[in-house]
């Protein structure tokens, strides 16, 4: 099920972006009146993400969706159709490339989410991912969509809504981990608080402290393993987020490990998903 469909102004925004002035080609040749189908298929198995902006697309420019569309989240095999939009040709080709193109690179990151998440949960039913605010700067929305569509959830949406503390952020500290929780506690109650760590002697200290969260930042599996199996003997254990370099190939082994949360910017880079297209005259 699609967790949202991106806003009409966002949509407009992005058909303007490739038909400023309208499309050169499809008005020299005249063939803008002409009735015509697009259909949009998965050229192989992915984990669909955008096809509900690529409908909405198709209603802005005055194109009558037929029939059913394939919802974002939606595991799908090759040549499964996803979209079928129909009208004037002008309209869908000012909508096919875009359309297309958002599919394709949303449905690379959902199904490059889903992979992880399979992983982890071989190592781990219990075990969830989370991917960080990494997205390419404007495309923020988009891509927490697709990480939904694949299973995961944001680390982090902003930095408004969340207390991570970093080395950079201690760099300015002169007190003790313990002072600084409850700093921050005081400050932001409702929250828990993470603490980002790059060792384990810095994990003890703020195991030690009461860190609600330790984020174990490009730590090997082994080490993971000793931090979640000392945190697990404590009152109150803490979670154990694993993060740094995770993706499908090793989420099983840290999931194993102990780390309860694969933090991991990886699926923002995963190559697109092709969605194959045919543009035909109306019968």
């Amino acid at each position: 099920m699609s967790p949202y469909r991106l806003p009409d102004p966002a949509l407009e925004a992005i058909l303007a972006e490739d038909t400023p002035e309208g499309d050169a080609t499809t008005f020299a040749l005249g063939i803008g009146d002409a009735r015509g189908v697009l259909e949009y298929r998965a050229r192989g198995p992915m984990t669909l993400c955008g096809s509900e902006e690529a409908a909405r697309m198709g209603q802005l420019r005055d194109l009558a969706v037929a029939g059913p569309v394939a919802a974002s989240g939606s595991v799908l095999d090759a040549g499964q159709l996803i979209l079928r939009l129909e009208g004037r040709a002008a309209d869908l080709h000012a909508v096919w490339k875009t359309s297309q193109t958002l599919m394709e690179y949303l449905s690379g990151i959902a199904s490059a989410t889903a992979a992880i998440v399979a992983a982890a949960r071989r190592g781990n039913p219990a075990a969830s991912v989370a991917c960080t605010r990494k997205n390419f700067p404007g495309t923020k929305a988009a891509a927490i969509k697709a990480i939904l569509c694949g299973g995961a959830t944001p680390h982090r949406l902003s930095l408004s809504e969340t207390l991570l503390v970093f080395a950079e952020h201690r760099a300015f500290l002169d007190e003790s981990p313990a002072a600084s929780l409850a700093r921050l506690r005081n400050a932001w109650p409702e929250r828990r608080i993470v603490v980002e760590v790059g060792d384990e002697a810095e994990a003890a200290l703020w195991l030690d402290a009461g860190a609600d969260v330790l984020q174990l930042e490009k730590l090997p599996v082994a080490a993971v393993a000793r931090i979640a199996a000392i945190a697990a003997r404590m009152p109150r254990p803490p979670l154990i987020a694993a993060a740094g370099g995770v993706n499908a190939g090793n989420a099983e082994d840290f999931a194993r490990a102990g780390a309860g949360v694969l933090v991991t910017s990886s699926p923002y880079f995963a190559p697109p998903r092709d969605v194959a297209v045919t543009l035909r005259p109306a019968p």
